[in-house]
């Protein structure tokens, strides 16, 4: 489980094909590596991967073809969010994520307000039930909160910390984002249809 909360922006150096998907090796400074322990769970740009490798300065993970064909911005070069799963004791500051990517919505309008960013996103119509105004979404692992919707399409503000501190400042319209829904809107469905 994570928080959505954004520790670091690593680089992933390299994406080496791998079975049937691809080992990644993620560059991080000051992500206290040393504490990191092989198979342990990391969340790279919201996706839930388990560490198979690490060295200085950087950690390997393996991504299946099926976490592929679902996520996006997994490639070599890009700059990714970074968090290591929750310890039982930890504060929750964001909301409850897991990093199971529900679908890739794309932005449609980034726009700097001054104070804040508006970041508007369509996502998969599949998904719309599950966002609601002031409920949570998780976008490329970043907890934010839901200002409007209509039919799939949804906003949120980003404040100039969280726009600086993770790859969040790095989107544009046209861009792919992760997007995992609250995780309590699925199990209320799912209590609801049984």
């Amino acid at each position: 489980m994570f928080a959505g909360i954004v520790s670091h922006v690593g680089r992933i150096e390299s994406a080496t094909a791998a079975g049937d998907g691809l080992r990644l090796r993620v560059a991080v400074a000051d992500f206290a590596l040393d504490e990191v322990r092989i198979g342990d769970s990391i969340a790279i740009q919201g996706v839930c991967h388990t560490v198979v490798a690490k060295a200085a300065g950087a950690f390997e993970v393996d991504s299946s073809r099926a976490t592929l064909d679902v996520t996006a911005g997994l490639e070599a070069g890009r700059e990714v969010n970074l968090e290591k799963s929750l310890r039982l004791s930890d504060r929750i500051d964001g909301h409850l994520v897991a990093g199971h990517v529900d679908g890739v919505g794309r932005v449609t309008a980034f726009e700097d307000l001054g104070g804040s960013t508006r970041l508007a996103i369509e996502a998969p119509l599949e998904l719309a039930k599950y966002i609601a105004r002031k409920g949570s979404v998780s976008v490329d692992g970043v907890s934010l909160t839901v200002n409007s919707i209509a039919g799939a399409s949804f906003e949120v503000n980003i404040i100039p910390h969280t726009r600086a501190v993770t790859t969040l400042r790095n989107l544009a319209p046209g861009a792919r984002v992760n997007l995992e829904v609250d995780l309590l809107a699925r199990y209320v469905e799912r209590m609801m249809t049984r």
